[in-house]
C-alpha cells in the first residue's frame, strides 16, 4: 500500500465511519438460515456429514430453486459449513457455530452454475472435504422478489463471512510462514510469503477499519514514523530477501538474529489474531455502502501500490498482491451487483466487462496457484498496460456507491 499520502487515511475513515450501520447478507443468491421461512415443500433437501476428517454430503447435484442443506457435525470440534461460488472466494451460504452432535440447516435459492462446498471444523483455516457442487437448471423463476432492504440484508451477511472465512484462512496460513521462518528455513519462508499474504490482501479496507492493526501488519518501512517500531509482514520479507548496502541507504544490512526473528514473528501471530477476534465480534458488521466502498479502495490499492512496485519492495511479488486486491473488488462488486443492475445495467455491462478484460490481463502473468512474474521482470510497457487496465476498472468502479445508495 502507497502510505505515503493521505489517501489511505481516508480510506479508512470512510469505511470506518461506514462500519456498525445495517446489517447486510448475499452473494449470488438469496439466502436464509431459516428453512421453515424459505425452505418449504418444494426444497431440495440435501444432508451433509461434517466429521473431523471430511465433509460428506448426500448427493453432489440439486436441480435450481430452493435447496435446503441439513448439516450434522459428527466431529468433536465446532464446525462451519459453506456452499462457494465458482471462484471458491463468493460465499453462497454458509452456518457457523455448529457444536458437536449439532445438527443445523442452511437454505438457499441456488441459480444454475457450478459451485464448491466446504465444511471447517475449528472455524480457522482454508476447511476441509471442498467439493465440486452443480445446480442444474430447473426451469424456476428465481428473479428476486421483495425490496431492496431484503438484497441489503443478503448482501452483508454473506460479506461477512466472506470476510471471516478470510481471516481464519489467513491465521493458519501465517503461522505455517512463521514457523518456516522462526526455523531458519528461509528457503520454505519465501515461497509461502506472496501465497499467504493473498488472504489479508482480499479484505485489506476490512483490517484498514480497525485502527493500529493495519500498520502493525502491514506498514511498509517508509511509512513508519520516527521512534515507532516496524513491525509486520515487511519486516519480515526484508529479512528475508535482504538488500544490498546500496538498496539499504549505503548501510550494510544486518539479518535479525533467531531472537529477534521468534520477536517479530509473534508480534504478527498476534496481531493477526486480534483481527480474527475482531471479525468475529457478536456485534461485526459493515454497511451496504462500506461492501461497495471496499471494492473501490483495493483497485485504489492496486493503483496506488502494486502497479508501481512500491508494497513489495524487497520481494517483488506485488503481482500476486494485485491479484487478490482484484479478487477482493470482484467479490464486493459481486455482492451488490443485483441491486445496481435495476438502477444502472448500463454500468453494471460495464464493470462485468472491465473485471473481465484486467483479470484476463493478469492471467497472462501467472496466478497464485503456480505464482506470477515479478514486478522486477516486467517492461516498461507492460507496466503501462496493466496501469491502463486497471484505470479503465477504476473509473466506473467509482461511481459504484453513488448508484447503491442513490
Amino acid at each position: 500500500m502507497n502510505r505515503s499520502t493521505a489517501t489511505p487515511i481516508r480510506t479508512r475513515a470512510v469505511f470506518a465511519a461506514s462500519m456498525g450501520a445495517a446489517a447486510l447478507l448475499a452473494l449470488s443468491a438469496c439466502v436464509a438460515n431459516n428453512p421453515a421461512a424459505t425452505g418449504g415443500a418444494d426444497a431440495t433437501a440435501l444432508t451433509v456429514d461434517s466429521s473431523a476428517t471430511d465433509c460428506v454430503l448426500s448427493a453432489t447435484e440439486a436441480p435450481s430453486g430452493s435447496v435446503s442443506f441439513s448439516i450434522e457435525n459428527t466431529g468433536d470440534q465446532v464446525t462451519e459449513f459453506y456452499l462457494l461460488a465458482d471462484d471458491e472466494l463468493r460465499i453462497v451460504g454458509e452456518v457457523e457455530n455448529i457444536g458437536p452432535g449439532i445438527t443445523r440447516d442452511l437454505v438457499v435459492q441456488a441459480k444454475p452454475g457450478d459451485y464448491f462446498t466446504v465444511c471447517k471444523p475449528g472455524m480457522v483455516g482454508d476447511g476441509i472435504g471442498k467439493a465440486a457442487f452443480t445446480v442444474t437448471d430447473s426451469g424456476a423463476d428465481l428473479a428476486a422478489d421483495g425490496d431492496d432492504k431484503e438484497l441489503v440484508e443478503a448482501a452483508a451477511a454473506n460479506y461477512v463471512a466472506y470476510i471471516k472465512n478470510q481471516v481464519e484462512g489467513l491465521v493458519t496460513s501465517t503461522t505455517t510462514f512463521l514457523d518456516a521462518y522462526r526455523a531458519g528455513d528461509d528457503e520454505a519462508a519465501r515461497a509461502l510469503y506472496a501465497p499467504t499474504r493473498a488472504a489479508y490482501e482480499r479484505i485489506e479496507p476490512v483490517a484498514e477499519s480497525f485502527g493500529d492493526l493495519d500498520p502493525k501488519i502491514d506498514f511498509r518501512e517508509a511509512d513508519v514514523e520516527e521512534g515507532t517500531e516496524w513491525t509486520g509482514w515487511h519486516r519480515i520479507e526484508k529479512d528475508l530477501w535482504q538488500p544490498t548496502a546500496e538498496n539499504n541507504g549505503g548501510e550494510a544490512y544486518v539479518p535479525l538474529t533467531a531472537d529477534e526473528r521468534a520477536r517479530f514473528a509473534d508480534l504478527l501471530e498476534q496481531d493477526t489474531a486480534a483481527l480474527n477476534d475482531a471479525v468475529h465480534e457478536s456485534d461485526y458488521t459493515v454497511s451496504i455502502d462500506a461492501i461497495s466502498n471496499g471494492a473501490i479502495g483495493l483497485l485504489d490499492e492496486v493503483a496506488s501500490g502494486k502497479i508501481t512496485g512500491e508494497e513489495e519492495i524487497w520481494s517483488h511479488t506485488d503481482l500476486w498482491d494485485f491479484q487478490a486486491n482484484l479478487e477482493g473488488a470482484r467479490v464486493a462488486y459481486e455482492g451488490v451487483r443485483d441491486i445496481v443492475e435495476p438502477k444502472d445495467p448500463e454500468l453494471v455491462d460495464q464493470l462485468d466487462e472491465e473485471f473481465a478484460s484486467l483479470e484476463s490481463l493478469l492471467a497472462g502473468y501467472g496466478s497464485l496457484e503456480t505464482g506470477f512474474t515479478y514486478y522486477t521482470d516486467l517492461t516498461t510497457e507492460q507496466v503501462k498496460e496493466l496501469a491502463d487496465g486497471v484505470n479503465a476498472l477504476s473509473e466506473p468502479l467509482s461511481k459504484l456507491t453513488a448508484v447503491l445508495v442513490g
